[in-house]
Parts: structure tokens; C-alpha cells; sequence
């Protein structure tokens, strides 16, 4: 689908909203590839089971937006309000939030690959059993966090803020990276598990 002005944004999430209402009997499920939506008001247009493929959702309110089993790859969401946002069984894969707040936000059973999270806000959100892969979290807030029985491989946290981060002994630490890309600082296995636990419980 390729949409270019408002209007036909419009009738294509107002379609997307009957798809959802009538379960599928009625209307057509939204797909969008590289669509701003910046000028956009979604306050009343689901977004779940959606694919917005490379779209722009930079600085918008999406405060408590259902993104339930949406495939967002390569979608952008800088400096965007997704408080309580539900990333729950989505692919947030090579998607980029930097310095998004995200803060009560759940990406539950996630692919979050190569996904940015540079200085973004995620306090207090849910990372059960998702995928981080090449993830960036360098800057971020992960304070209080749930992360129990998640991936992390070649993650990058350098600068993150970690205090309270729980549910680390259930995870799957395969390696983290507390340097940069260019200068990498890497631990592997239990020692990446270790430099997580006392990381995560420093009091400032």
C-alpha cells in the first residue's frame, strides 16, 4: 500500500479500525510502508496486528497506543510520548526510539533486533521473554525494568541507568557490550550476567 496525503491515511486506519472491530469480516488490515504519520491524530485509530513498515511517528502522543502483534520494522518513533504503550508480541526490529519515553510501556515476547533505544525512558517497562539482538541501549533508562526470561546478545549499555532491574537470573545473558561499536567493551555468559547484577543494584 503506498498512501500519500492525509485523506487517504485517514480511510486506510478507519478501514484498519473495522478490520479490527468485526475480526477480520470487514474492512482491511492496515499495512503501510515508509507513510508519515506526523500529522496524523491516531487517538482514536487501533494500531494493533498493523504493519508500518519504515514509518515516521517522530515526537507524536501515542500514550497507552495498542501495538499488539504490529510488525514496525525500521519505523521511527524519536522524542515520541509512548507512556503505557503495548509492544506485546510485536517486531520492533531495526526500529529506532531514541530519547522516546517509554516508561510503563511492554514489549512482551518482542523481536527487538538491532532496535534503538539511545536515551530513551524505560522505567518500569515489561521485557518478558523478548529478543534483544545488537539492541542499543546505550543512555537509556532501564530503571526498575522487568526483563525475566529474555535474550540478550551483543546488547550495548553503556551509559545506561540499570538500578532495579529484576528477573536477571532468569534470563538468557548470552553477551553485552559496555563500551561502543567502534570501542567495544564485551562481556560473555556469567560474566555478563554478573556485570548486569551489579549494575542493577547501585544506589545512586
Amino acid at each position: 500500500m503506498n498512501v500519500f496525503n492525509k485523506g487517504e491515511i485517514i480511510r486506510h486506519l478507519e478501514s484498519h479500525k473495522i478490520w479490527i472491530e468485526t475480526v477480520g469480516k470487514m474492512g482491511s488490515k492496515l499495512a503501510a510502508d515508509e507513510v508519515d504519520f506526523r500529522n496524523i491524530d491516531l487517538t482514536s485509530y487501533p494500531l494493533d496486528q498493523a504493519y508500518l513498515t519504515a514509518c515516521t511517528f517522530d515526537g507524536m502522543n501515542l500514550f497507552k497506543k495498542d501495538l499488539f502483534a504490529s510488525v514496525i520494522c525500521s519505523s521511527t518513533f524519536e522524542d515520541a510520548n509512548l507512556e503505557n504503550a503495548d509492544f506485546y508480541k510485536a517486531d520492533a526490529s531495526y526500529a529506532n526510539f531514541m530519547n522516546a519515553n517509554l516508561q510503563n510501556a511492554r514489549f512482551a515476547r518482542s523481536d527487538c533486533i538491532e532496535t534503538v533505544f539511545l536515551g530513551a525512558d524505560l522505567r518500569n517497562v515489561t521485557l518478558v521473554d523478548a529478543l534483544f539482538y545488537q539492541t542499543d541501549f546505550r543512555d537509556a533508562n532501564l530503571q526498575n525494568a522487568d526483563v525475566s526470561t529474555s535474550t540478550f546478545e551483543e546488547v550495548l549499555l553503556k551509559g545506561a541507568k540499570l538500578e532495579g532491574i529484576n528477573s536477571l537470573e532468569e534470563d538468557f545473558i548470552k553477551s553485552i557490550n559496555v563500551g561502543t561499536p567502534e570501542d567495544p567493551i564485551v562481556f560473555i555468559g556469567e560474566e555478563a550476567r554478573q556485570w548486569l547484577s551489579n549494575n542493577s543494584s547501585i544506589n545512586e
